[in-house]
Formats: structure tokens, C-alpha cells, sequence
């Protein structure tokens, strides 16, 4: 069976919150952690389709997440 890999690495000014607002979705096949200044995300699968609908559904959170951690840090809309 084929194993598929992949990382996802994106850089925010705080990694902190935006990793912790991405962890409630994410799947068993997904790992999400802040390194620094960093969201380091990790997925894995055995079928492409499933790991391709993954990653993006995680785009989509991470768009999100990104902007409910600026609204936050900054108290306001962008």
C-alpha cells in the first residue's frame, strides 16, 4: 500500500494561536504544531484523493484561523 507524506510549513506572527486554533480539526492523519514564528503542519494517508481533500480543507481553516488570530492580537477587523 502507498504511503503518502507531506508537510506544510507557513510562517505567522503568531504561530502560537493560529496552530491552536487549526488543532480542533484536524484528523488523526494530522499533526499541527508552532515552532517560533512558524505553523508546522504534517499529513499522512494512503489515498491521494483523501490527503489532497485534506490539505484543502486545512487551507481553508488556515485562512481563517489566520484571520481570527489578527482580529485577536490586534482587537479589531483587518
Amino acid at each position: 500500500m502507498m504511503q503518502i507524506n507531506g508537510i506544510i510549513t507557513t510562517v505567522h506572527e503568531n504561530a502560537g494561536c493560529v496552530a491552536a486554533a487549526l488543532a480542533p480539526d484536524n484528523l488523526r492523519s494530522m499533526e499541527t504544531k508552532a515552532e517560533g514564528d512558524r505553523v508546522i503542519t504534517t499529513i499522512t494517508g494512503t489515498q491521494l484523493r483523501s490527503v489532497i481533500a485534506s490539505v484543502d480543507d486545512y487551507l481553508m481553516n488556515l485562512a481563517v484561523a489566520e484571520n481570527a488570530c489578527s482580529v485577536r492580537k490586534n482587537g479589531k477587523m483587518k
